[in-house]
């Protein structure tokens, strides 16, 4: 099997994971591969996402480091099997790989939850909303790559209103509702497009007004999308050098007490509603 030149998040998530149980396990690589009958350099190329594994050895290898969670080595089990490409593959080699991470994060996930505080959320946005947050790209981005990352954002709303759309709840601060990233009329379009999504069962919108207190969160933007398992669930944040997933179970249970604060901070969904509609009427 040839090597993977550039192995996606889910592909090195399920390395990790691999890596975590052995290493718990108290074992070296080379007694794994003892294990499965293969060198040490097979299992290293698994851990580090250079190579897949199948179903039975990923359950062999669960077995013999004592993995008793039943749960966990389903799900690492369906990661594993798992070989259908995603809707986001047409876009590898044309966008920066990060954003067919983000696609095909969305796309497993069980949950999704948003925090945003200068920007509606990208699962949200019009189509002339992102393409304005797009066009102020420093450097400036040809136009085709504009359209190209336009139409990635707009495929993504999939989770939200294709044939199995997955609870979806966002948390938006009132400068992100305020802030014209384009004219007027964009700004009025994308707040009525937030308060259409919101009136779906499945999703969730919830604003915090400037004038509300108890605000020391204002730092903690994030996105967290819910794994089959809660050891899989993903923190994505923007970093200097792009987007970071966060996987740790520390920092999960960290992100999930901040969001937990910002959502008990904030005005109930019925409220943000009323909030929005206001603020529409005043563009």
């Amino acid at each position: 099997m040839a090597l993977r030149r550039e192995p996606t998040a889910r592909q090195m998530r399920l390395a990790v994971e691999l890596r975590r149980l052995r290493d718990a396990a108290g074992l070296t690589a080379r007694e794994a591969a003892a294990l499965l009958g293969v060198g040490s350099a097979q299992i290293s190329q698994i851990e580090s996402g250079l190579t897949g594994v199948s179903e039975k050895r990923l359950r062999l290898l669960a077995a013999h480091y004592v993995c008793t969670d039943e749960a966990f080595v389903d799900a690492l089990a369906a990661m594993a099997a798992y070989r259908t490409p995603g809707w986001w593959e047409e876009y590898r080699g044309q966008l920066p790989a990060p954003f067919l991470d983000t696609a095909e994060l969305e796309h497993h996930a069980t949950h999704r939850h948003d925090v945003e505080f200068l920007y509606i959320p990208g699962l949200l946005q019009t189509e002339d909303y992102a393409r304005a947050v797009f066009a102020y790209r420093v450097p400036e981005l040809p136009q085709e790559e504009t359209e190209l990352r336009v139409r990635h954002r707009i495929q993504r709303r999939a989770i939200l209103e294709g044939a199995n759309p997955i609870p979806y709840e966002a948390v938006i601060h009132e400068a992100a509702l305020r802030i014209r990233v384009g004219d007027r009329a964009t700004a009025r379009a994308q707040l009525t497009q937030v308060l259409e999504l919101s009136e779906a069962d499945h999703v969730t919108v919830r604003v915090i007004p400037f004038d509300l207190d108890g605000m020391a969160g204002a730092w903690s933007t994030m996105m967290y999308a819910g794994g089959p398992v809660p050891k899989l669930d993903t923190v994505v944040r923007d970093a200097p050098h792009g987007s970071a997933f966060i996987d740790s179970e520390a920092q999960l249970g960290a992100f999930r007490t901040l969001f937990r604060k910002v959502e008990m901070t904030s005005l109930e969904p019925g409220r943000s509603r009323d909030f929005i509609h206001k603020l529409a009427k005043e563009v």
